[in-house]
Parts: structure tokens; C-alpha cells; sequence
């Protein structure tokens, strides 16, 4: 995202590695003047929801919602540090109570304007229990969510409505200003407002939410032109985008591929301009540099992959059980053989790429070492049947996963199988309905640059990427504690917080992300961001 302007010294710092960008440049439209009108084809996944920001937490909507709206603020492309986009300052005397300023000139893409009223609108909306919005959990901060969201029962199903319709904290002063009241002191918060989930949104949003999902109206650089399920996804550049970098390109098509497989080869044979993620079959042996040379990206990206457990399910409710499993897995080897060593062991739940990454935090249970492994295993009990490791067979997740449950098998003695589902949003709708009997894969793709976004929605009680339900008092203190310091006293709180994902390990850190992409010689300035997204406002048409 992009800086804020005075309120930028509240906020944590954020250090991130330096990119290494192999895109090379290029001048925009084509020679011939055809190939400028081209729309540039991007490798995709079904999304789970509809497209509406506040319903949309995961990479298959996201990267479409990320290019339709803009927010508050933006990321920097190279530091990812928070610049203001539609906001003219976010400011705070007391990191609780923040005055937030927007421009006045700034429109949707149906010409009607962008005001306070269209945050605050929004926010309202997918805090509100009833409309069982994925990103209702963002707003938890603000002064006032509990009584939008209802009562629920242990189950998470709604057993009482809400006491009111509006949070508290939120007021709109004027059309270009509103007030965030906190129910406590957040530092986080104004890096926090990038995220798509904090979109604003227009009022045929509110008159209609279902067919606005099916023909969605944003504010940001590209604008939604069809859908064909499992097909692709169809933008067009906004003309009369406000923001200060405008498309080069004319549209954008997300191909929806079920497998990474295929996606490689239609890359490979001209069909596909821009890949995100080579798969295992591509990075084999260095295969992917010999057939691309210096059309390959490789730099650090806000990515972690992990192994999660369905703590509601009892047999996974024992940390120690939990422990020995981790450590029977084989990182490097995985790394080394599956990966052509394009990642990096983990050794913690933040990645490198956020200021409080602290090397080793997990440590001897993510080392290797089957001894151990086993002998703890048989202590806390061992496992009685069959384990399981559910993944999205669209994602080119079957070569790790298989070699995750070799490693498991041949360390523990039992039997580990990989069980695949067909595509993403059918695998996330399982995740999201805790439908999960073993344990399933998953990952995270930061939403802001900072180390409370790779903690705090993952693992919190009740927190929306909580996939396997754990709940830890300790944990969810300390997370409230550091978010109410500032600077370095902040982050260290979170480390501490980290350290009872070490003790408790309700889910499995297996390595750090990285973008390991390509691109067809018919597209130049190709950049990702830190977000591990491809940059739509740098690319061209050859």
C-alpha cells in the first residue's frame, strides 16, 4: 500500500527485502500499433464468492477485486510501505480516535462520487452478522462491532440479532471526511485500511448485493467486463482512473486454469502472457530459465505455505501429536526436490519480508529430525487410521503434498495421503465450513506489510482465516497488547505472540513464499508486487 502523511509516525515500520525484478523494460503499445489493443492474459483461479470485497478473502477474487477498487491507500510497489490513494491523511493524536480526509474528486465507475459516506457504508455493511460477510473479523477494532454482529453459539451459527444496525466508531463529518473511533488503541490501523476488504463502496452496491456481485462497480484502475465461471475473467482499463499511474494496457483476462500444468504449457506455447506461480513440473532441473532466460521473476514476496489442523476435529487436539508431525517433515528436501530449491524453510509464522520476522521462533519442531518425531509421536498417543493432507488440485500443490506425506510416513510409520478437491473455491468452502476431518493445506498472502496481518486473522480466537477453529487466551491478550504500542515496544509483543503458536502449534509453518513467475515475449515490464500479485500498472503490450 501507499504512506500516509502525517500520520505515518504512529505506524510500525515495515522493512522489506529487496526486490529482485527480472522483468526488463519497454516501450508501451507495439510496433505494428495491433498488438496495443490486446488484452493481457494472466493465469487465474475460480473465485469462492461473488466479487465483493467484503466477501473475498482469498487469491482467486482477490487478485481481480485488488485491480477494481482502491482504497484508502495503496502499497508501495518496491517497500510496500502505505501511500495515501483516495485518502489525503489519516491522522491521530491518540492511535484510537483517527480523523480521515479523502479526496473530493474521486468517482466510481458509474460516475457517482466516491465520499466519506461510501467507507463508512461499506464498513457498516460487512461488519453487520447478518450479512455473513468473510471480512467482517477486519472490523472487529472499531468501537461498536460487537453489537453489529449478533449473538452466535459455539458452533458459529446466529442465535440472537444484533443490537444495531451501524457501529458506534464510525461518523461521517462531511463528504470528504469521517471519524474512526477503536474500542482500543491500534497502531496497525492505518496500514490495516489498504486491504481490499476496507473498499469503498456505491450505493447500487447497498440497492442490490447479489447482482452487484455479478457486475460489480468499483473505483480503481480497471473495471469489470465479464465473467464466464470457470472460463476467465475479463477487465477493461477505467479511462478516467483518478489515481496518479494509469494502465498502459487496454484490459486484462484472468484464464481460470485447473491445473499450474496447463497453465505452464499454454505459456510455453504462446497462449498465456503472464504466469504467477511455475509449477513443479517447470521448475524441474532449471527447466524454466532454459526455455525463458531472462523472462523469469524471482524475488521475496509477503507469502507463507503452511500444514493446518482441524482442532475442532479431537483427534488433532493435542499439541504434542500436533509437534511430532512437524517435525517429520523433511523441509528442505521437499524445497530441494519439488521446488528446485525456489524457497525457504520455515522457522516461524511471519515471513521475512515484514519488520518482527525473527528467525528460528518454532524451533526444534520445525528441524527435521524422524528420531524425535517418532518418539513423541508414540508418547502422545500416535494416530489411529488413515492421515490425510487436503489441497486444491488447481494450485500445483500435489508434488509437495505428496512428498510431505512420504516424509510424515516414513518417519511416523503411518499411512499419510495426499486427497485432493477439484478447484480453490470448493476447497475453501470446505476450509470455510470447517468440513475438514484431517489436515488440509493452506497459505497466506499478506493483506498489509505488517507482522500483526501473518498473527492476528489467522489465529485469534473467531478471527477470519481461523481455519482450524484454535482458540488460545494467552495468544489473543497479547496480540491486543501489541496492537496498542507503538514502534519496536509493538512489535515485540507480537513476538511474544508468535512464541504460543510455538508451544501450542495449531498449524504447521512448512516455507516462505517466493514469486517464482514467467512471461511470454509479448508483454514487457513485467513487476509483482510484494503482495506476490502481478503488477497490472507497469505492464505493456510488446
Amino acid at each position: 500500500m501507499r504512506g500516509l502523511k502525517k500520520a505515518a509516525p504512529a505506524v510500525i515500520g515495515v522493512s522489506v527485502l529487496a526486490l529482485t525484478l527480472g522483468a526488463c523494460g519497454g516501450d508501451s503499445g507495439s510496433g505494428d500499433g495491433g498488438d496495443a489493443a490486446r488484452y493481457v492474459t494472466v493465469n487465474g483461479s475460480e473465485p469462492q464468492n461473488p466479487l465483493i470485497p467484503a466477501a473475498t478473502n482469498e487469491t482467486g477474487g482477490g487478485n481481480v477485486i485488488d485491480n477494481m477498487f482502491t482504497g484508502l491507500v495503496t502499497y508501495n510497489q518496491e517497500t510496500a510501505a502505505p501511500e495515501n490513494a483516495v485518502a489525503t491523511s489519516i491522522e491521530s493524536a491518540d492511535q484510537q480516535v483517527w480523523d480521515i480526509t479523502i479526496r473530493d474528486d474521486w468517482t466510481f465507475q458509474d460516475g457517482t462520487p466516491v465520499t466519506a459516506s461510501s467507507f463508512v457504508d461499506a464498513w457498516n455493511w460487512a461488519a453487520y452478522g447478518p450479512n455473513a460477510a468473510l471480512n467482517s473479523y477486519f472490523f472487529e477494532p472499531i468501537e461498536g462491532f460487537a453489537d453489529v454482529q449478533g449473538e452466535f453459539d459455539d458452533e458459529g451459527n446466529p442465535v440472537g440479532k444484533p443490537k444495531a444496525k451501524e457501529m458506534s466508531g464510525l461518523e461521517v463529518v462531511s463528504d470528504t471526511e469521517f471519524k474512526v473511533t477503536l474500542s482500543r488503541p491500534n497502531s496497525q490501523f492505518p496500514v490495516m485500511v489498504g486491504y481490499s476488504g476496507f473498499a469503498p463502496m456505491p450505493t447500487s452496491f447497498f440497492d442490490d448485493p447479489e447482482a452487484f456481485g455479478d457486475n460489480p462497480v468499483g473505483n480503481g484502475p480497471f473495471q469489470f467486463e465479464s465473467q464466464d465461471p470457470k472460463v476467465s475473467i475479463k477487465l477493461k482499463a477505467w479511462p478516467d482512473y483518478p489515481g496518479d499511474t494509469k494502465p498502459s494496457i487496454p484490459g486484462v483476462e484472468f484464464k481460470i486454469y485447473q491445473d499450474l500444468d496447463a497453465a505452464w504449457a499454454d505459456l510455453q506455447a504462446g497462449n498465456l502472457d503472464v504466469l504467477d506461480t511455475i509449477p513443479d513440473s517447470g521448475l524441474a532441473g532449471g527447466q524454466y530459465k532454459s526455455v525463458l532466460g531472462d523472462r523469469v521473476v524471482e524475488q521475496a514476496a509477503g507469502v507463507i505455505q503452511t500444514v493446518s489442523f482441524p482442532i475442532y476435529e479431537k483427534k488433532f487436539d493435542n499439541p504434542e501429536l500436533r509437534k511430532a508431525i512437524s517435525m517429520a517433515i523433511d523441509r528442505q528436501q521437499i524445497i530441494d526436490n519439488v521446488f528446485n530449491g525456489t524457497r525457504e524453510p520455515a522457522t516461524g509464522w511471519v515471513s521475512p519480508v515484514v519488520n518482527g520476522y525473527k528467525a528460528g521462533v518454532c524451533g526444534e519442531s520445525c528441524n527435521f529430525d524422524p528420531t524425535k518425531a517418532k518418539e513423541m509421536f508414540d508418547q502422545a498417543g500416535g494416530f489411529d487410521g488413515k492421515l490425510t493432507l487436503a489441497y486444491n488440485a488447481d494450485g500445483g500443490h500435489k508434488g509437495w503434498v505428496d512428498a510431505t506425506c512420504v516424509s510424515i510416513s516414513n518417519a511416523l510409520g503411518v499411512d499419510c495421503v495426499g486427497k485432493p478437491t477439484p478447484d480453490f473455491a470448493t476447497f475453501r468452502t470446505e476450509v470455510v465450513n470447517k468440513e475438514m476431518t484431517g489436515m488440509f493445506r493452506t497459505g497466506w498472502q499478506m493483506d498489509y506489510p505488517s507482522i500483526e496481518n501473518f498473527l492476528t486473522p489467522l489465529y485469534k480466537t473467531g478471527a477470519s482465516a481461523n481455519d482450524g477453529d484454535w482458540s488460545n487466551a494467552d495468544f489473543d491478550r497479547l496480540v491486543e497488547e501489541a496492537a496498542a504500542l507503538p514502534g519496536q515496544d509493538g512489535i515485540a509483543k507480537f513476538q511474544e505472540a508468535e512464541g504460543v503458536l510455538a508451544q501450542d502449534m495449531p498449524v504447521i509453518p512448512m516455507w516462505y513464499g517466493s514469486v517464482v513467475a514467467g512471461y511470454s515475449d509479448t508483454v514487457s515490464n513485467v513487476q509483482f508486487t510484494p503482495f506476490s500479485r502481478v503488477n497490472l500498472l507497469t505492464i505493456q503490450n510488446a
